[in-house]
């Protein structure tokens, strides 16, 4: 028997296992009924009453105490894992670090082994316990103009009175006043272009914009190989000769962001005032909204300059905010874009730009214009996704099942244009296929056929 003065520590797992075994003894349950319990066989309960009667409450504690596991982790191996990680992967989380020491090294371990490895050396520290990082405020900027903040806010703006819009915020850092307001129906790089350019027209051109890094001012894909590392938006900046800032937190740009929670709640309340459900109302009622805003928020510059700048003889507006893509003449003095084909005349000029790339311009307001050494070229569009017109169904006598049987076929077209193109500022696209839509290229007999049959059981 062991020493009655002896500290014996347990868990309350061991704690209730000896209420049970006392209970047994004391003839008040049986063994049978302790083993559904304790979770044990009834072996193994008997066994554990033989021991506390020999050993007393020490010998219900498991014998494993104390003593190292037998699946534990070679020192070795661990020692070898640690190297490696130190060596090479010292920056590496660890899900990347295990999968670099299967792949590259043959070393199999699971992914929480070598968490708690990098943990315990302190290679790896979790984000919960990182030091949070502070935010210490910057100086406004000297002058009116001197740097705009933008950014775009999705908001039900009209409540249930019409669906939720963007409205795209511009804020003057040295006062906090706003400068523009311009509801679209998403925040896309032609609603950009819509708005910078009124801005332009009102005020002048800015000394720069910051922005967060949304896709419409920062390039975020590293294999990108168009835009010589700029945005369209930041190419019609550079353009301007404005600054284009991109903010790497939310509370960098925290001027804007909080007029955001202002007009979410005062901009709401009045348009509902108002009675304003349209994009258009609310765009003719911003600049109100914009003066009574500035009169109780606005703050004084340190300077009374204004940095704006005018615009010059030959900064075209209508050029600069474009979207713009190159495409390569083929021989038959044509181009592709947005599944639309552009045919153009068969003369010297045209010829010379066989092999030769030209720009193709895209305005906000959907028009699209061909354009060789800064000079618009005559084209004729020939319509990759045309449809047949249900007028010449009834007038082609003669062609009239045929064209039905086409118009039939073309139901199962997908007739969306390029993905690739900008967003509409009335539409904006929709990412992946539709369903039950094929493109121009995988219809074939039998959609034909099943097309057919179709209209024949509607005959």
């Amino acid at each position: 028997m062991r020493n009655v003065s002896e500290i014996i520590t347990v868990s309350m797992q061991e704690i209730n296992r000896l209420k049970t075994i006392q209970a047994i003894i004391d003839r008040h349950m049986t063994t049978s009924i302790a083993a559904n319990r304790l979770g044990l066989s009834d072996r193994q309960v008997r066994r554990l009453v033989e021991r506390y009667r020999d050993e007393g409450s020490y010998g219900l504690i498991s014998k494993k105490r104390g003593k190292p596991s037998n699946n534990q982790l070679p020192g070795e191996l661990k020692e070898m894992a640690l190297k490696i990680i130190r060596d090479h992967y010292h920056d590496f989380g660890p899900t990347l670090a295990c999968e670099k020491l299967a792949d590259t090294h043959g070393i199999h371990l699971a992914k929480e082994t070598v968490r708690r490895l990098m943990m315990r050396s302190g290679i790896w520290i979790p984000r919960k316990m990182r030091t949070p990082k502070i935010q210490q405020p910057r100086y406004r900027r000297a002058c009116l103009g001197e740097l705009i903040q933008i950014d775009g806010s999705d908001h039900r703006w009209f409540e249930n009175r019409a669906p939720a819009c963007t409205l795209l915020v511009y804020v003057d850092d040295a006062t906090s006043r706003l400068m523009h307001l311009h509801f679209t129906r998403s925040e896309s790089t032609l609603s950009y272009y819509v708005a910078t350019r009124q801005y332009v027209e009102k005020h002048g051109k800015p000394m720069a914009f910051y922005s967060d890094k949304a896709s419409v001012f920062h390039v975020n894909k590293k294999q990108a190989t168009s835009g010589k590392g700029h945005t369209h938006f930041g190419r019609a900046l550079y353009e301007l000769n404005i600054e284009g800032f991109c903010a790497h937190t939310c509370q960098a740009k925290g001027r804007v962001e909080r007029a955001h929670q202002t007009l979410q709640d005062r901009l709401v309340k009045e348009l509902r005032l108002k009675k304003i459900k349209t994009l258009e109302e609310a765009n003719a009622y911003a600049e109100e909204f914009i003066q009574i805003y500035n009169m109780k928020f606005a703050k004084e510059p340190r300077h009374s300059n204004d940095a704006h700048r005018p615009l010059r003889d030959d900064e075209d507006l209508d050029l600069i905010f474009t979207w713009r893509e190159q495409r390569c003449v083929s021989k038959r003095l044509t181009i592709q874009y947005d599944k639309k084909l552009y045919l153009f005349e068969d003369n010297e000029t045209t010829r010379r730009l066989i092999g030769h790339y030209i720009d193709v311009y895209h305005y906000p307001d959907g028009r699209i214009e061909p354009r060789a050494n800064n000079t618009p070229l005559p084209f004729v569009i020939y319509d990759r996704l045309s449809e047949i017109d249900q007028g010449a169904i009834v007038e082609n006598k003669r062609l009239g099942h045929v064209l039905q049987l086409a118009q039939a076929v073309q139901e199962k077209r997908e007739n969306r244009r390029s993905q690739a193109g900008p967003t509409s500022i009335e539409a904006p696209r929709r990412r992946g296929k539709t369903p039950g839509k094929k493109s121009q290229r995988a219809l074939d007999d039998n959609d034909v056929l099943e097309a057919w049959q179709q209209l024949q059981q509607c005959a």
